[in-house]
């Protein structure tokens, strides 16, 4: 049996949250002092209101590790987690320090391996994807772990933000910076580096153009797109993924496209409207 741990980070369709072999470990946020756990009793409204009205951004907490030793019970023997970048949160060394104090008070009868997903949001949840196809496929718990880090490496994350005042207000982007791209209406297109950390790919004026230059960007950088599965995960704007989904259709087959909604962390880092987009 297994079990694919997700950091919260990490969104699960409907149909993985029925599935039976996933569990989400929940992050914190911090809104001006108003804490909220990132688990089923997120209210993405009430969330993206208090930003909003915050003079401060939000600030998240990655999970302690006895949250993940709790993950690590039960049946599964051989257990998979997925973490929120190493350079993004502290979420992948925590789930490490659980490993091994796990692995201290029970031995390793339990097969434990921690990725780090060098993505977020999405990314991890297509890197627990693989990891199950793998297992159902029958690989060994090694060549599973082998299979999954080569597709951790191919991957590529992609998001267009609708806004930039949680950057500003978080100190990343200076006032003016975020003053002069709100007042030309442009809008960043934002990638991951290879090592996990957030880059800018380009800018356009408008979310339109923006969205468009995002998906040629994708284009333009994957291959095989009959046996690849994109995923795309928005802010409170369902309208403009549809709209996004259907444009990629319109322009290629891919062997399948999840939607779905941000959860807490990823709501806090793609700000209200934005979109992300991983394969």
């Amino acid at each position: 049996m297994y079990k694919i741990v997700i950091d919260s980070c990490g969104e699960l369709t409907q149909e993985l949250k029925e599935d039976g072999h996933y569990v989400n470990v929940p992050l914190e946020m911090d809104i001006n002092g108003y804490r909220v756990v990132d688990d089923e009793t997120f209210d993405q409204a009430d969330f993206l209101k208090r930003v909003k009205e915050s003079p401060v951004g939000p600030k998240s907490s990655c999970p302690s590790p006895e949250a993940y030793m709790e993950a690590f019970q039960g049946d599964a023997d051989h257990i998979y987690v997925v973490t929120l970048s190493k350079e993004l949160s502290g979420s992948y060394n925590s789930a490490v320090l659980a490993k091994n104090l796990f692995e201290e008070e029970h031995g390793t009868e339990k097969k434990i391996y921690v990725f780090n997903s060098r993505s977020a949001s999405v990314g991890q949840t297509l890197i627990g994807m693989k990891a199950q196809e793998c297992e159902e496929s029958g690989c060994s718990f090694e060549e599973t772990v082998e299979r999954v880090e080569q597709y951790i490496k191919t991957q590529n994350t992609y998001f267009v933000l609708e806004t930039l005042e949680v950057l500003r207000k978080n100190g990343r982007l200076s006032n003016l910076k975020a003053f002069v791209a709100n007042a030309l209406n442009i809008k960043p297109i934002m990638g991951a580096t290879p090592e996990g950390m957030i880059c800018q790919l380009g800018k356009a004026r408008g979310m339109n153009k923006a969205l468009k230059q995002m998906v040629d960007t994708m284009f333009k950088q994957t291959e095989d797109l009959e046996n690849q599965i994109l995923a795309i995960s928005h802010c409170n704007c369902p309208q403009r993924a549809k709209a996004v989904k259907e444009d990629i259709e319109r322009l290629a087959k891919f062997k399948k496209i999840i939607v779905v909604d941000t959860a807490g962390i990823s709501s806090m880092y793609a700000s209200d409207g934005g979109i992300i987009m991983v394969v």
